[in-house]
């Protein structure tokens, strides 16, 4: 029976724990939802809620559908690689960064959903402690746990491999991705590789806005 359980933890089978907020970290029906929503006490996992705000180009208001034509919203483009390089450096600070995503969904549970996961439990409980409380662009970060550490299950495979029919309110990841310019500052996977490996991590994986 326990073995079962198990096997089935976080799954459309689970009728106990909801399988998006295990897969993905976030659920449309938020404290509604019908199913547990296990918050851990501890990861490797910081979900900083709602961090990124998009300019309000017809691009993004329309939601990309998929990567590969995501990066031909120019002035959308250049304003995440500057973003996305300011809040890389700044993370970076708390520990080695394993994989920074940033999500370009637009349910009201995913948008702007950053995502940075460290090599250690004990970064990660570093940045948490050091970021709540703090400022971006005039905004409170919200910062916590996330039970999500392989995006490999996060990310909508649709949108990375074709293009996807839900648009940006799909409840999977659509994870915006830096330029190859970003990249290569940053020392981190390329577009292609990150989207095959994981997501945006050191070596093989953000400005404007400013921190206080």
């Amino acid at each position: 029976m326990a073995d079962r359980l198990a096997s089935i933890h976080g799954t459309e089978q689970d009728r106990v724990n909801c399988p998006f907020y295990f897969k993905v970290g976030a659920c449309r029906h938020g404290d509604r939802c019908s199913r547990q929503h296990n918050k851990p006490l501890f990861s490797q996992t910081v979900l900083l809620a709602h961090m990124y705000q998009a300019p309000n180009t017809a691009a993004v208001q329309q939601g990309p559908t998929a990567m590969a034509t995501a990066a031909d919203d120019k002035p959308g483009q250049e304003h995440f690689d500057d973003y996305y390089e300011e809040v890389f450096e700044e993370l970076e600070k708390f520990g080695k960064i394993d994989e920074l995503n940033v999500c370009a969904n637009l349910g009201d549970h995913m948008i702007g959903n950053v995502y940075v996961k460290y090599e250690e439990e004990e970064q990660a409980e570093k940045a948490l402690n050091a970021l709540n409380g703090r400022f971006y662009a005039g905004r409170l970060i919200m910062a916590e746990y996330s039970p999500v550490t392989d995006f490999r299950e996060s990310r909508c495979r649709q949108y990375e491999e074709s293009s996807c029919k839900y648009g940006g309110h799909c409840n999977f990841m659509h994870i915006k991705r830096p330029s190859r310019d970003v990249c290569k500052r940053l020392g981190i996977r390329t577009t292609y590789e990150a989207a095959r490996g994981g997501g945006g991590g050191p070596g093989g994986g953000g400005g404007g806005g400013g921190y206080r």
